[in-house]
């Protein structure tokens, strides 16, 4: 029936290609700060494989854990590996993934994305119907490729209205 103990979410692990302008990104235009960094980490036996499920021989140059106001942290990895794949997966690839941001004002937010010459993809989208009605979001592209998302849903979403068990979301003033 699930994870004994389970309290929820704790953080989402990126690894990115360039730590230091990753961290630039994540504070400088998400908004996110440092809580603090760790490294380097490798090991001359098969630890790192053992532990992580990566080739026996990769180096973490840094880890780094950023507080991104409310829900999950974000933990960045760069690592040192001879076969690093460096193709980031589309959404429609196994493995595909995104981060989504809960802003308050979307529309604000879609408009410091551009001012800092983020890539956004189209404009922003309002649910109209089925459970997530009430929900606006709008894809990015962090400066190494990852999909990012930006939501929004102030009044809630449908789906709310028969069910005790919502998901997360700040509470807003």
């Amino acid at each position: 029936m699930g994870l004994p103990g389970l309290a929820g979410a704790d953080h989402i692990g990126i690894t990115v290609p360039d730590l230091e302008a990753a961290t630039r990104f994540f504070v400088d235009v998400i908004g996110c700060k440092v809580t603090f960094e760790v490294g380097p980490f490798a090991s001359d036996d098969d630890w790192m494989q053992q532990h992580l499920g990566v080739d026996p021989r990769s180096k973490i140059n840094k880890l780094r854990m950023l507080k991104c106001a409310n829900g999950p942290s974000i933990e960045l990895f760069e690592y040192d590996v001879k076969d690093q794949k460096n193709a980031v997966p589309k959404n429609s690839d196994v493995g595909g993934h995104h981060v989504g941001f809960y802003v308050t004002d979307l529309n604000a937010a879609v408009a410091h994305l551009r001012r800092n010459g983020v890539k956004v993809l189209g404009e922003p989208t309002l649910m109209n119907e089925g459970p997530s009605a009430g929900l606006r979001w709008l894809y990015f592209v962090s400066p190494w490729g990852i999909t990012m998302e930006l939501v929004s849903y102030p009044r809630g979403m449908a789906y709310e209205a028969g069910t005790d068990d919502i998901l997360w979301r700040p509470a807003e003033t």
